[in-house]
């Protein structure tokens, strides 16, 4: 039979508490002594323990409120504990003739039935893809609304974009914990929501079914069976909290640590002090070796860069000093980072776009004349071309392993394009460019550009890119030497084309003629295979019937 109990809280040694901290979640299963809620005294935190093992039926409680001895913080059920059964209640006996008896017959059934069950959850800062801490520039739901999920909550902005926080479900604002102005990074905890979540349970209901006539002796006894009350006897499992005991959470709260990132050593996957200062000292490991790969004031080979002599100039005439946006106050130690940390090789080439540049304008025209809102720019080519060449030579489609002993071959092809906005440069991603199309790409560049102006592009936009694209064709200029993205392996630098005479053996001809600037990492790619892949896309450029092979 089902044993449902009532967990009260002990004898605390106050006359009342308040709850800083729910340990489990409706459906968890729990050891004796496993953790429910901790609560704070006068004196001292406390875990307020499971008496028994089994699950967790319901939640009587939250974070935040004061209760006293005796109070319900939840219900449970005992492990082992099964279903109720009918129990056989006989009748008194009857003196009579004999008589035909009715067998009355049992028959149990199982039933799933659903509750809803409203649940307060914690919203954290997602994965942003920085490291540091960002700037939280709005607010965009006050306490109380209704939002859906993926709503925005907060809008960020970071060295690249800005980006909302979304509501990760549909629910009612009850806490705001940040405020416009705030500093926030990846886990960072910025609200709370009410939830309503439907609970499932398994019940067992006995019904009586009278069975066919049968002789009976004289003095019978008729059986009946009494129905019982429905028990609910399964719940809905979700994911267990960390489990802790004050002292370790106290510590971890001293240290600025997520316990959902600390690997436990402690008897029934409790987080032990010593796994926090383990924690603690690795990723102060891996700091020091990530600053010792590149500082932002180092070479990254040991030895420190001579800094600038600082010069008064406003003593040589009038100046003006004009802050840095903060696109690049960010992506300037990065772009450093990169140059010094790489060394950099840039093959330069050039592609004879006649045929490529006659077909374009002709598609375009066609796509004009049946009305398409679609235009093909010669980017949308150059990036087909990479990414065959990307097929073609493997290695430039891999990243460096952290350890510079092996590298990471990637079967994905994501192209970055660097895109000139009135914020500064950024660097969406487009995706799977190896089994698009050219009008499919013709549209994906054309949204992903858009955003990028607008500001709103998401963090997802612009990360897992394999290879990158800086195309100043638009603008001007016959050559220059990108710098690679860290950590894609090479990037392809396009300048504006130009018609020049070319001799096809007989005579000169004029030939429209793309320039190209390919810089790659030498660690990774010698001389000889960065000519390859400069020859692959300047060929394919060329003949665009190479594409198809």
């Amino acid at each position: 039979m089902a044993q449902i109990e009532e967990i009260l809280l002990p004898d605390v040694g106050g006359e009342e508490v308040e709850i800083i901290e729910i340990c489990v979640s409706i459906g968890d299963n729990l050891e004796e002594e496993d953790a429910i809620i901790t609560v704070e005294t006068d004196k001292a935190s406390m875990d307020i323990p499971a008496i028994f093992a089994g699950s967790i039926v319901s939640l009587n409680v939250k974070v935040g409120d004061k209760v006293s001895e005796g109070a319900v913080i939840c219900t449970m059920q005992k492990a082992g504990s099964e279903a109720a059964t009918a129990p056989v209640v006989e009748a008194p006996v009857v003196e009579a003739a004999p008589v035909v008896e009715a067998v009355v017959e049992t028959v149990v059934e199982t039933k799933t039935v659903q509750e809803t069950k409203t649940v307060l959850v914690d919203v954290f800062v997602p994965d942003i893809g920085e490291d540091g801490e960002v700037d939280l520039i709005e607010v965009l739901v006050s306490v109380g609304d209704d939002v859906n999920a993926e709503d925005g909550l907060f809008t960020l902005e970071t060295d690249k974009a800005t980006m909302d926080v979304p509501a990760p479900f549909d629910g009612v604002v009850k806490e705001l914990l940040v405020a416009e102005g705030a500093k926030v990074k990846t886990g960072t905890l910025v609200a709370r929501m009410e939830q309503n979540i439907v609970v499932s349970a398994s019940v067992s209901v006995a019904t009586p079914v009278k069975a066919a006539p049968v002789a009976s002796a004289p003095a019978p006894v008729a059986k009946a069976v009494e129905t019982p009350v429905a028990v609910a006897t399964a719940v809905v499992v979700s994911g267990r909290k960390p489990h802790a005991s004050p002292s370790v959470r106290r510590l971890a709260r001293e240290f600025g640590v997520e316990l959902e990132l600390v690997s436990p050593t402690g008897v029934k996957n409790r987080i032990m002090q010593a796994d926090i200062k383990a924690f603690v000292k690795q990723t102060l490991a891996n700091a020091s070796r990530a600053v010792a790969v590149a500082p932002a004031t180092g070479s990254g080979f040991g030895f420190n860069l001579p800094t600038l002599k600082s010069v008064d100039f406003s003593k040589f005439g009038e100046i003006e000093i004009k802050e840095l946006t903060k696109i690049q106050k960010i992506s300037g130690p990065s772009l450093h980072r990169n140059w010094v940390g790489m060394p950099h090789v840039t093959q330069f080439d050039e592609a004879d776009i006649t045929e490529l540049e006659k077909f374009r304008k002709d598609q375009n025209a066609l796509a004009l004349k049946k009305k398409l809102d679609i235009k093909i720019s010669p980017l949308i080519f150059i990036l087909k071309a990479v990414a065959k060449a990307l097929e073609l030579h493997p290695t430039f489609n891999s990243s460096l392993s952290e350890d510079g002993g092996s590298i990471i071959l990637k079967k994905y092809v994501n192209i970055a394009v660097a895109v000139d906005t009135p914020k500064g440069l950024m660097v969406p991603v487009i995706k799977d460019v190896n089994k698009k199309g050219i009008h499919e790409l013709a549209a994906d560049l054309a949204v992903i550009s858009k955003k990028a102006r607008d500001g709103k592009l998401k963090m997802t936009d612009m990360q897992g890119a394999c290879f990158t694209i800086s195309s100043l064709g638009g603008i001007g200029g016959t050559a220059f030497t990108p710098i690679i993205n860290a950590p894609e392996v090479a990037i392809l630098g396009v300048s504006k084309s130009e018609i020049k005479p070319k001799w096809n053996g007989t005579e000169f001809v004029p030939k429209l003629m793309l320039p190209l600037a390919l810089s790659y990492d030498h660690r990774v790619i010698d001389g000889a295979e960065g000519a390859r892949f400069s020859t692959t896309v300047s060929s394919m450029l060329s003949d665009l019937r190479l594409l198809v092979l």
